[in-house]
Order: C-alpha cells, then sequence, then structure tokens
C-alpha cells in the first residue's frame, strides 16, 4: 500500500482547501480597513525623487541576475585610514587588516570623505611609508580618496612602488582621480581645459606604468552628502563619466581602454530597498552607457560606503542599525567593495573600538549571514525591479538633460545642479522637521541623559612647505606626471595649492550636511547649558486626570522637547487646578505644556492655562489639535499647539526662545 503523503510521485497542494489569494480580494480587505481613506495617499509612499512606492507588487516574470560582483565572492571589507598622523594611520589600519578588513581607502585633508576637516595629509613619500608600514599592497584593493591632490598621491605611489620594487601590475589601486568631483565639492575650478590636462597626464602616465586597478572615479558621494536624491546621484555619476571618457579621448586613450579606467562611488543609507535599488540602476545605466557609444557592457568598480548625512551625533548607538541595513543594501545590490563610517564619525575622530563596530558590521553578514552566496538576490523581486527601472529611467533622462547643457562641468559651472539637489534638500528637510522622516535619537526617542562615546584627539597638523612646489606646464603627455615621480622620489615636496587664476569659476559649493543637525544644534544649545549650570532646563507637563486620560500625549510631548534638549518628565496624574500650578512652581520649570484628552481639555485645560500664567510661565503649550476649544484656550493663556504633522523644530526654537527672553 502506498502513502500519499510520502511517495516521492505526490503532489503536496497544502493550501488546496483555502481560497486562492488574489490582489482584488486583498485590495478588497484593505479598501475595508480605509473606510472611504485614499489607497495612495496612505499606503503608496513616494522617494524624494517622486518615485512611487506601491504595498504590492506582483513577481517580475523572466528577470535574470544582474552581472555585478562575481558568484559566491564577498565584497572587499574596506577600512577607512583617515588619521590625521599616517604613523597612527597606520597602527589603526594594521589593527584593521588583522581584525578581518580586505582593503583600505586613504582619506586625505580635503577629500570627498573627509567632512569633519581632519583627515590625513600627505606631503611626501615619507608620510606614505609612515601609512603603509607594514600593509602588503599586493594582497589587498586600496581606494585613493584625495581630492585636489589625487594626481599628487598618484605620484607619490608610483615613486614609492618604484622604490620598493613592487610590481605594479600586482596592485590593485582605484587611484581616485577626480577634478570634477573636486570642483563640485570646493565650488571653484581655474579652467577644465588645465585641470583636464592635468587629470589626463597623470592617468595616462598610471597606465603606462602597469598598475592595476582603475584612475579616475565618478563620485556620487558629493550629490548625496549635500541632500541630492538617488536620480540625482546616478545622473551625476553618469555624467563625470561621460566627461572623463571625453577627455580621455582627447588625450589619446581609445574609448575603450578609458572606460575601463573608471570606477564610480555610491553612498548607501538606511533605506535598504532604495540603496540596493540605486546600486543595481547604476550596473543597468553603465551597461546602457557604454552600449550607446559603441562599447561591450564590461564589469563595473563599484565601491559603496555608508552615507555620512544618515548619521547623528545625539544617540549615535542608533548608527549601528543605520549601518547595518546600509551594508545589507550594498551587498545584496553588488557592491564589489564596502566601506562603513565607524558609528562616532559625526562626533570626532573614531577609536580602535568604533573601527571593529565598523568592519565587524560587514564581516557578520558575510561571515555568519552568508550575505555574499546568492547572485543578485533582487532579481525578479518586484518592488526591486520596478524601483530598479524607474531610477534607471529618470536618472537617464536627468543625465540626458545635464548633457544638453554642455555637460556635467558645464551644468555645474552654470549653477544648474545646485538649485536641484538645493530643493531636495529642502524638501526632505521639512519632512524630518514635520517627523515624516524621523530620525531615532534625534527628532524622535531622545535621550536627554545619554553618556557621549569617546573619540580620538585629532592632532592639528598642516601642510608642511617644500623646498619647491612642483608646478609645471604639461608638454608631452606624462612628462608632469614624471617629473613628480622624481621629485617625490627624491625627496622634493609639492605643499602648496595650485593658486587662483583670474578665470578661476566660483559657483555654490556642494557641501556636506547630516540630516539630524538642526535638532542637534538644539541639543548642544541646552547641553552647553546644563554644563555650565548644573541643571538641564524643563518643561513642566502639566498632566490632567488619570493615567489612561494623559498618558499618550504625555509621552508624545516628552519626546518633542526632549528632542530639542528639554527635560521634560511625566509626573503622576493631577485631580485638581492647585497641585497642578504648586508642582510646575517646584519644578522650576518656565515653559509648561498641558497634557490630556479632548473631554478633559474642555472642562479643565482654560483653568489650568490661568493657573500655571498666574505662576509665573513665560509659555504655555497645549499636547494636541484643539479643534473649536483654539480662541478660549488662547485667551487663557495657551501660546500654542504641540501635535503629530505640525513643525517641530519650529515648536523647538519657539521654546527655546522663550529661554532667552
Amino acid at each position: 500500500m502506498t502513502d500519499t503523503m510520502t511517495s516521492p510521485d505526490a503532489s503536496l497542494a497544502l493550501a488546496s482547501e483555502f481560497p486562492p489569494a488574489t490582489e482584488a480580494a486583498w485590495r478588497a480587505a484593505v479598501d475595508a480597513v480605509l473606510k472611504g481613506k485614499p489607497f495612495d495617499k496612505v499606503l503608496v509612499g513616494r522617494t524624494a525623487d517622486g518615485i512611487a512606492v506601491q504595498p504590492l507588487y506582483p513577481r517580475k516574470a523572466g528577470a535574470a541576475p544582474l552581472a555585478a560582483r562575481a558568484p559566491g565572492l564577498p565584497w572587499t571589507v574596506a577600512q577607512r585610514a583617515d588619521h590625521p598622523d599616517p604613523a597612527a594611520a597606520n597602527g589603526l589600519a594594521l589593527e584593521d587588516l588583522s581584525g578581518g578588513a580586505s582593503g583600505l581607502t586613504i582619506v586625505t585633508r580635503g577629500a570627498i570623505g573627509d567632512r569633519r576637516g581632519d583627515a590625513m595629509v600627505i606631503d611626501g613619500v615619507a608620510d606614505l611609508d609612515a601609512l603603509l608600514a607594514g600593509v602588503m599592497l599586493d594582497l589587498i584593493p586600496v581606494r585613493i580618496d584625495a581630492g585636489t591632490s589625487a594626481g599628487h598621491v598618484a605620484a607619490m605611489l608610483a615613486a614609492k612602488a618604484e622604490r620598493d620594487g613592487l610590481d605594479p601590475a600586482s596592485l590593485t589601486i582605484a587611484f581616485g582621480i577626480d577634478p570634477v568631483g573636486a570642483f563640485a565639492r570646493r565650488g571653484t575650478l581655474e579652467d577644465w581645459t588645465g585641470a583636464a590636462a592635468k587629470a589626463s597626464d597623470a592617468v595616462l602616465a598610471v597606465r603606462r606604468r602597469g598598475f592595476g586597478g582603475t584612475q579616475l572615479v565618478a563620485d556620487g558621494r558629493v550629490i548625496h552628502d549635500a541632500g541630492g536624491s538617488e536620480v540625482q546621484e546616478l545622473a551625476y555619476v553618469l555624467g563625470a563619466a561621460v566627461q572623463y571618457w571625453r577627455m580621455l579621448e582627447a588625450a589619446g586613450l581609445p574609448l575603450a581602454e578609458a572606460a575601463q579606467a573608471l570606477s564610480v562611488v555610491l553612498s548607501v543609507d538606511a533605506d535598504q530597498f532604495l540603496s540596493t535599488a540605486k546600486v543595481r540602476a547604476m550596473r543597468k545605466l553603465w551597461a546602457r552607457l557604454e552600449t550607446a557609444c559603441g562599447l561591450a557592457p564590461s564589469h563595473l568598480d563599484l565601491h559603496a560606503e555608508t552615507a555620512w548625512r544618515m548619521l547623528t551625533r545625539v544617540d549615535p548607538a542608533v548608527n549601528w542599525l543605520r549601518t547595518t541595513t546600509a551594508v545589507f543594501a550594498a551587498g545584496v545590490g553588488g557592491a564589489d567593495h564596502v566601506v562603513v563610517e565607524p558609528w562616532t564619525a559625526a562626533i570626532g575622530l573614531p577609536d580602535a573600538f568604533a573601527r571593529r563596530i565598523a568592519r565587524n558590521t560587514q564581516l557578520i553578514l558575510i561571515e555568519e549571514s552568508n550575505l555574499h552566496r546568492v547572485a543578485d538576490p533582487a532579481a525578479g523581486s518586484g518592488g526591486m525591479e520596478a524601483l530598479t527601472d524607474e531610477l534607471c529611467q529618470r536618472a537617464w533622462a536627468q543625465f540626458q538633460e545635464w548633457e544638453k547643457a554642455g555637460g556635467i562641468v558645464a551644468a555645474l559651472s552654470a549653477n544648474l545642479v545646485q538649485p536641484a539637489v538645493a530643493k531636495v534638500r529642502a524638501e526632505r528637510a521639512a519632512a524630518i522637521a514635520k517627523r515624516r522622516e524621523p530620525l531615532t535619537g534625534a527628532s524622535e526617542f531622545p535621550n536627554v541623559h545619554e553618556t557621549v562615546p569617546e573619540v580620538l584627539a585629532a592632532p592639528k597638523r598642516e601642510t608642511r612647505r617644500g623646498v619647491a612646489p612642483i608646478d609645471l606646464p604639461v608638454a608631452a603627455r606624462g612628462e608632469r606626471f614624471e617629473a613628480q615621480v622624481k621629485a617625490f622620489a627624491s625627496g622634493a615636496i609639492r605643499s602648496a595649492l595650485s593658486r587662483l587664476k583670474s578665470d578661476t569659476i566660483f559657483v555654490e559649493a556642494l557641501a556636506p550636511i547630516r540630516l539630524a543637525e538642526p535638532f542637534e544644534a538644539l541639543r548642544a544649545k541646552l547641553d552647553a547649558v546644563t554644563a555650565a549650570t548644573g541643571t538641564r532646563p524643563k518643561v513642566f507637563l502639566a498632566v490632567i486626570g488619570p493615567v489612561a486620560a494623559f498618558t499618550a500625549r504625555a509621552t508624545f510631548a516628552r519626546n518633542l522637547f526632549e528632542a530639542g534638549g528639554f527635560d521634560a518628565p511625566i509626573p503622576s496624574g493631577f485631580a485638581d487646578v492647585a497641585p497642578i500650578r504648586d508642582a510646575f512652581t517646584a519644578s522650576g520649570a518656565t515653559i509648561a505644556c498641558l497634557c490630556s484628552s479632548d473631554e478633559l481639555y474642555a472642562a479643565e485645560a482654560a483653568h489650568v492655562a490661568e493657573a500655571l500664567k498666574g505662576a509665573g510661565a513665560k509659555q504655555l503649550w497645549l499636547a494636541g489639535r484643539p479643534g473649536d476649544l483654539e480662541e478660549g484656550l488662547k485667551a487663557a493663556g495657551i501660546d500654542g499647539f504641540v501635535f503629530a504633522g505640525g513643525d517641530v523644530l519650529d515648536f523647538l526654537n519657539r521654546a527655546h526662545a522663550a529661554l532667552d527672553a
């Protein structure tokens, strides 16, 4: 007798007794819950680029995995080498490499990655020797993030490799030469012809020497750091890439080789799906760009770095969660190399513990979660494929718009890019101010009694003045670079920045921001008051009635005011006006906020407000929308109302003003 439940030929239709799940049935159930509320407004989200994010997608049929990182191979766990002192940076780097890191990113003063302004200064080969002592350059990939000094550092590395007898072909170095990115970040450019000539000279010389890796970089972080959108970041990268391809073609390099000379850097943040889609979209856009130029699609060396703008100084441990989400997004998106900004980076120079957490964030996802084992796990996912395709379409259209303006350098010079980024930044700032985009630890769930983690003291180190700055005219291709190599090898140092010429272009710089800065400024102001006086300024929460009546609004008010640095403890309920007045007087606060139910507001709020004003309250708030009670409450002394969806920063700035009055 054959058991149909165990027979290998049996078909197990486990759900056959249930009605089939259909989108129509789901939509009917959703509409019943919404009770007439518009589906698109309640359940459909929008990205900063206006892309609709649906709550439900069908699987994309026939989708194939994107060609990205080699299947089954982990990405490079890259660590920043950015301590101002090269010798100290070396100690940290060696600890990183022995602790599981598999690559380094060298960040120098003034680079796109130097957001605090305290990164390393490399003046000569001696500094590189100190930084890379004991580092086996032929075993790990290295990326240079050096801003306007990238060509300079390339010459030093060439000199070091030549002196140390290293085979350039055995080294995998992304030299990071990026005059477009330096222009966008600094807002100044002497003239593109001269900058392009210098960059081309360095690129051709490095390639002639046979170095492995890439020489130029199209770095999208400059857009993301400044508050731009995903579409703007992708379009900028495409624009920079085309600008560099044209530059190298003009210098005599075949287009196919020019394409291989570039790598790309993207920011990834705590929006997991959007970040993964952005990394995937970059692959598709790159292939489209190569095809449009008559090239066969090839592998793009793609670096991802966790976003600077999402980091917070307050409650910084939440940054562990943000960076973990970002690394996950980059890993499943197919990035070749990933850098994690340490969780204390917004506070100061990260110490060894913060760096350990940064690399372990990646190692756990690789070694324990085996995140790298599946090639393009997002392939076929309806939501991920739709986001990827939408980003591709919009980024390509934006790229074409900037191309019509003459290319990305012309678009930056004409201030076409900067206002577009500023618009997105302002819209996001408004959403953050109203907490439609909450920042845990900053705008939501703050902890004003937290302990600030330790960071390293950053030694002040200025660029040394050399004996003879190298400022040679570009003659035959490579002469300038070769002169730099010889000068560095012989000990001469180029230390002075290029002097600004009369035809220098000045435009709005795409400076880095962090989203939490407005809230952090308010917190910092009251932290200083607390340090000076020993007492944190308070907001008295005038809770009316039983616990069930006030808890929800009191909790809301406490989170709101503590986001601005106030201490706002929730007291026990008060049954009468007199105890509320006495407790306010005893608290030492000058600001109060009434918290209760609508019913008790109608019966008691005006009396409580009058009593608190009489007791010396400089400012009175009420938690909740006042409705028909507004005129009467204002007449009783209520200065304003705090409620979900309101401008929290405006509330808090007004509360701070009351302290200064």
